[in-house]
């Protein structure tokens, strides 16, 4: 009981998610890209508590007999070693990653006692789009090219996560949450890279609460992890434009609290666009009705071309009546008629606003 059950339930949910996962998968541990932003944070947390509480329940002795199968793990004598074995955080660098971002995947890595490298990638991605350069006879811009010099960013970091996860016979996580797999907004075979989805059943609204509440209260008995400062102070970015750009998660599709009430209305609720624009005039009366119309227009769209992404995503755990994986929770098919119907609706109605 107490004003933060549903942080502690969430928080102890998804540890014994992990910790059963890797005890009957008989992985030897976890690799996580950590880019310094909420949700590879959050994941890389996870996974700490995820031993901290396993040793409280178990003892050390006992956390370690479960584990059996990961010899490192043996000699380890307090928690602290116990997640640097388990653990290991990969900060992989572009030219268009910030300092901010960097400090705050080391701090974060560091607190928790996860082992962390940095990996630059500038290499590679010019050879890649050089490559193409040439095989195309012309310059790649960001005026005309501007999604897929994103993604090649994004791709780039997937082989050597994989390389990595593999050499140490570790899990890789995807750190993506419902809230990006309901849009699209990930980069299949980059950032959705990995094995299972700690997140993938939590909207990003939420998760962003929950990691203030991390940061600064924290589990019972384990303590808040004052390190996620670095993270919670910053404005979510991809960081895959020129840092000029000034790109931002919710720039690019709609603040994440919006998001996450059109998402339950749309998807949970199957309500159709006009309900969901009605629902946001009561919920968020601050905004103009043509900018909730414009949202709940662009939610719609990249659901439905964004099927195909959630075909491919990784199993995630189920920790409320949301979620929008399709294998197991939430059919919907690849090609649709897009609510083309619907939405012309949806903006008639909305005309009537600006003529009253």
């Amino acid at each position: 009981q107490g004003p933060h059950l549903k942080e502690e339930e969430f928080t102890r949910a998804v540890a014994l998610g992990l910790f059963d996962y890797l005890r009957k998968s008989r992985t030897k541990g976890f690799v996580v890209n950590l880019s310094g932003g909420a949700d590879s944070s959050a994941t890389a947390c996870l996974v700490a508590m995820m031993v901290q509480l396993a040793v409280q329940e178990l003892g050390l002795e006992g956390f370690r007999e479960r584990l059996a199968h990961v010899p490192a793990l043996q000699e380890a004598q307090t928690v602290r070693e116990c997640v640097g074995r388990l653990l290991f955080c990969l900060y992989q660098a572009s030219r268009h990653s910030s300092l901010t971002t960097q400090q705050a995947a080391q701090s974060v890595a560091e607190a928790i006692g996860a082992r962390f490298a940095c990996l630059p990638i500038d290499v590679q991605v010019d050879q890649y789009v050089q490559a193409i350069e040439h095989l195309l006879g012309r310059p790649l811009r960001w005026e005309t090219d501007d999604v897929a010099l994103q993604n090649i960013q994004a791709r780039v970091r997937g082989p050597s996560a994989w390389l990595l996860a593999n050499v140490l016979d570790a899990l890789l996580l995807t750190t993506s949450n419902r809230s990006e797999a309901a849009v699209g907004y990930a980069t299949m075979d980059g950032d959705t890279c990995g094995g299972l989805a700690p997140l993938g059943g939590i909207d990003k609204a939420y998760l962003r609460r929950w990691l203030h509440w991390l940061q600064t209260i924290g589990p019972v008995g384990l303590g808040p992890i004052p390190a996620l400062e670095k993270v919670t102070s910053q404005a979510p970015t991809a960081e895959l434009r020129p840092p000029e750009a000034g790109q931002t998660d919710e720039g690019d599709l709609m603040p994440y609290e919006v998001l996450d009430v059109v998402e339950r209305a749309a998807i949970r609720d199957k309500q159709h666009p006009i309900e969901c624009f009605r629902r946001l005039r009561v919920q968020f009366p601050q905004y103009p009705v043509e900018q909730l119309a414009q949202w709940v227009d662009r939610f719609f769209r990249l659901w439905c071309r964004n099927q195909w992404k959630r075909e491919r995503y990784a199993p995630s755990f189920h920790v409320d009546d949301e979620n929008v994986d399709p294998k197991t929770w939430c059919r919907f098919p690849i090609l649709s008629g897009g609510f083309q119907r619907e939405l012309e609706e949806l903006a008639h109605y909305v005309a009537q606003f600006k003529t009253a």
